[in-house]
């Protein structure tokens, strides 16, 4: 497995990074909604096809007020689609983010648990040999790979280092 992950984080950047993370949620908390799965689900979804017919729609409504349905808040449709055009690009930057986050995270994870398996590996090795001090360290790791009836883990590889 190649070591992409050779550095750690500055702990410097880590409060940079909290700090602004924490800015820009208390910045955007009064104008973000939470919404339930069901919610979500049945909510008409706008795509990239989506936008420019609503884009359109609010032209004609602005031009054309007569064809307005007495029920349709147009003030509401303005409002609505400002705020998709401001937090659409904002959503953009953050899935971004997020992926790249969750790439290095797992990637991190992936190396890290591999190291550990090679390390499992040869104090299993060592304890099948009887070498002093190899049994506790195998007994104690390998607990996490011990089945029980609820859930079954997968049983770990034999890495081989390279």
């Amino acid at each position: 497995m190649d070591n992409k992950i050779n550095f750690t984080l500055p702990p410097e950047v880590v409060t940079q990074v909290n700090e602004a993370l924490a800015t820009i949620a208390t910045a955007l908390q009064p104008y973000l909604i939470a919404l339930s799965p069901d919610e979500r689900r049945a909510l008409p979804k706008m795509s990239d096809k989506t936008e420019p017919f609503v884009a359109k729609a609010l032209d004609y409504v602005s031009r054309e007020p007569q064809f307005a349905p007495p029920y349709l808040n147009v003030e509401g449709l303005n409002n609505d689609m400002a705020v998709h055009s401001q937090l659409t690009p904002i959503l953009r930057q953050v899935r971004i983010l997020s992926d790249n986050l969750d790439d290095t995270t797992m990637e991190a994870g992936a190396e890290s648990y591999v190291a550990a398996l090679m390390y499992y590996n040869s104090v299993k090795m060592a304890a099948k040999m009887d070498i002093p001090g190899a049994k506790s360290i195998y007994d104690d790791l390998s607990k996490r790979f011990e089945k029980s009836t609820s859930e079954s883990e997968d049983t770990p590889a034999v890495v081989q280092p390279g």
